[in-house]
């Protein structure tokens, strides 16, 4: 049998420069007869060029080995910085054990990369207010991540108790000012998987910011409406939420299509057509609450084609081409660079970054896979043919 995952049982009508506010759109070889412009992305006519702040990715799984060396290429090409999820085996609880972490992920980084990994620590029920003074203190730590325990990928140390032992560390993260990132789904197994996120803005989200509303909260990897509308009634400021290329891009069908799509799952789940339309909305709106985060999550093709197979999808190689793909379609390109670059660090407090991308108008085809002396990885969106590329500018 193969090895498994145990802890899984569980525009162009074209813009103008005003319209594009910080964004710079350029039309290529325009030419004279008329072109058509469909909202499947299939174009007749100029070439196009948007030009943007180089973005950050507010959630990103990098893993450790070889396959952190294997897949952190294209999110260092892309990305100017990106925060580290802490799940590993053994997980990131400690201050030493981040900075030890973010040791090894500068050593794996190409030559002449500037990517910096923003580091996190994993919540547990043993988490000192002690140890998030020392995170603060440490400058290397960015955020504390909240995994319910069961929830999801390396998440079996988890938290069991959050208003009860974890409640100090909570309280020390307010004085700090450090941001708390969520897992937003509980792991009562009476709980349909596809009600999950509903059931924890019910039941521990809202009641939590209720007792700390100075709490600031990330509520990743949003996949509801539920969530979409809890995150636009609190105060901006205080919490806003991560969107990925999948839950934007997918519903529960993909996962069925076909047969079973085992490279289209993750946790949380793809959902219903109406939530995912509601993310859409949400993050082209224009809204400062909404920032990319991709929750890229590489696992090697034997640990995804197999019974209890692994939650996550590997995005980051098309990420920012389907963020593309999203805003355009909803004919808000002119909201792309917000979304990408700006609302996160405005969130987190940090300097926006000063470099820029361009992302162009071209059509590839995404690899079927990617090879390593380890096995393969496949990509989302593997082999099929996308229209927008990011380059460097």
């Amino acid at each position: 049998m193969l090895d498994c995952c145990p802890e899984n049982r569980t525009c162009v009508a074209l813009l103008s420069s005003s319209q594009l506010s910080s964004s710079k759109l350029k039309v290529l070889n325009f030419a004279t007869k008329k072109f058509e412009v469909h909202k499947h992305l299939r174009y007749k006519g100029p070439k196009m060029e948007l030009t943007i702040t180089q973005p950050d990715d507010w959630h990103l799984h990098l893993r450790d080995g070889d396959l952190l060396k294997a897949v952190i290429p294209p999110s260092a090409k892309h990305f100017g910085r990106a925060i580290i999820m802490p799940n590993l085996r053994p997980p990131i609880t400690t201050t030493a054990a981040a900075v030890a972490y973010q040791e090894s992920i500068l050593k794996a980084l190409p030559k002449d990369s500037n990517f910096t990994p923003l580091m996190t620590l994993y919540l547990t029920d043993m988490t000192s207010p002690d140890e998030i003074k020392l995170a603060k203190r440490s400058g290397v730590i960015y955020a504390v991540k909240l995994y319910p325990a069961g929830a999801t990928t390396n998440s079996q140390d988890g938290v069991t108790d959050l208003f009860g032992k974890c409640f100090p560390a909570l309280e020390e993260m307010v004085r700090q000012n450090i941001p708390l990132l969520v897992h937003g789904e509980v792991t009562d197994p009476s709980v349909d998987i596809f009600d999950r996120e509903k059931v924890f803005i019910e039941t521990i989200l809202e009641p939590l910011l209720q007792r700390l509303p100075q709490l600031k909260v990330v509520m990743e990897h949003i996949t509801t409406m539920d969530a979409v509308k809890f995150v636009e009634s609190c105060k901006e400021g205080y919490l806003a939420a991560t969107v990925t290329p999948q839950h934007l891009l997918l519903n529960r069908n993909s996962l069925f299509q076909g047969g079973l799509q085992p490279h289209n799952y993750c946790l949380p789940v793809v959902k219903r057509e109406i939530h995912r339309q509601a993310i859409v909305s949400a993050v082209t709106s224009g809204s400062k609450k909404f920032f990319l985060g991709t929750d890229s999550a590489p696992h090697e093709r034997r640990r995804k084609e197999c019974p209890c197979g692994c939650a996550g999808i590997y995005n980051s190689p098309v990420a920012l081409s389907l963020y593309a793909k999203v805003f355009e379609e909803a004919d808000a390109l002119d909201k792309l660079e917000a979304f990408t670059s700006f609302n996160g660090p405005d969130f987190y407090g940090l300097p926006r970054n000063n470099s820029k991308i361009k992302l162009r108008k071209a059509q590839w085809t995404v690899p079927e896979s990617f090879s390593f002396p380890f096995g393969d990885i496949v990509p989302m969106f593997a082999g099929e043919t996308l229209e927008w590329e990011a380059t460097h500018v």
